[in-house]
């Protein structure tokens, strides 16, 4: 998509009014966002036009919607942690995490709901109503980060940042069928997260593909003197290392434990299909594979 911006044979404005109408006809069924920040995203859209006209770059998320959790601060709009308490909070500064995300290009175009201050798993306990899962709207999206992962679903946004503590990024984009990641604690800055659990704690990409996610975990991440817990390392280039080379490399030095307990009752047939076709990839790649028991899972 950026690539196409970039090149001017798509415009920045109109990708992002196609994901402005997405918002709008999906939102009213998903409650996936709080917010649509429809001013701010083509104001944003509009003047990267113009840097692609001009001829200079515009990042590698040029042009490219993105959806941030409403307990990451944005000055341009609330930050209201899906809770009463900050109904009208809007922060005077954003985080690193989305300052990096717009330098890299991305158009923000709406917060996205969540568990009251993050502290959930299903999404059903946001102040502002529960969000749906879009594959079943009766079904919960998990949580915290559940509209995040909701509005990558939808095709609201193709990626969006959320916040991971226990599993607020990896649980609701398993149950809505895209990819999550957190990172390792300290890659990306904290600063402008509001808290859960300050040690444990990362802002990670939600996408839906690999590749989607590591271009924005490529973009986020880095040393950040605003958050003493960041890591100064230089950011790994995450893209490169999705090449055939790379991974066949990687997954040449790994040793896969499978515990024989994860394949017992209840487990539907499409989830194990799924399961062993992905054992069966790194095993083709060199990765030794070895059975395991952990007994105690049955408690």
């Amino acid at each position: 998509m950026s690539d196409a911006v970039a090149a001017q044979s798509r415009r920045a404005g109109d990708v992002c009014a196609s994901a402005l109408k997405r918002a709008e006809a999906a939102d009213g069924q998903l409650n996936a966002l709080l917010e649509i920040t429809a001013d701010y995203a083509r104001a944003r859209a509009a003047a990267i036009d113009d840097v692609a006209q001009r001829g200079d770059a515009i990042g590698p998320l040029g042009g490219v919607p993105v959806v941030i959790k409403d307990n990451i601060c944005t000055p341009f709009s609330k930050t209201t942690c899906a809770s009463r308490l900050l109904e009208e909070y809007r922060s005077p500064y954003a985080a690193t995490a989305v300052d990096r995300l717009e330098a890299a290009g991305a158009v923000v175009i709406g917060k996205a709901n969540l568990d009251e201050f993050a502290m959930g798993s299903s999404n059903e306990n946001s102040a502002f109503g529960p969000v749906r899962n879009p594959w079943d709207i009766s079904r919960v999206t998990g949580g915290s980060s559940g509209g995040s992962a909701a509005a990558v679903a939808a095709g609201i946004a193709p990626i969006a940042l959320g916040s991971d503590t226990g599993g607020s990024i990896r649980q609701p984009a398993a149950f809505c069928g895209v990819v999550g990641l957190k990172p390792t604690y300290g890659r990306v800055s904290r600063y402008g997260l509001t808290a859960f659990g300050s040690s444990l704690d990362q802002i990670g990409p939600i996408a839906t593909n690999v590749t989607d996610a590591a271009l924005v975990l490529r973009a986020i991440a880095g040393h950040d003197p605003m958050d003493s817990t960041s890591v100064p390392r230089e950011v790994d280039d995450y893209f490169a290392a999705l090449s055939d080379d790379a991974l066949s490399d990687a997954a040449g030095a790994l040793r896969i434990g499978v515990p024989g307990e994860f394949f017992g009752d209840g487990l539907d047939a499409e989830i194990r299909a799924a399961v062993v076709d992905a054992i069966e990839k790194y095993r083709s790649l060199g990765a030794q594979i070895i059975d395991i028991s952990l007994p105690h899972v049955g408690y």
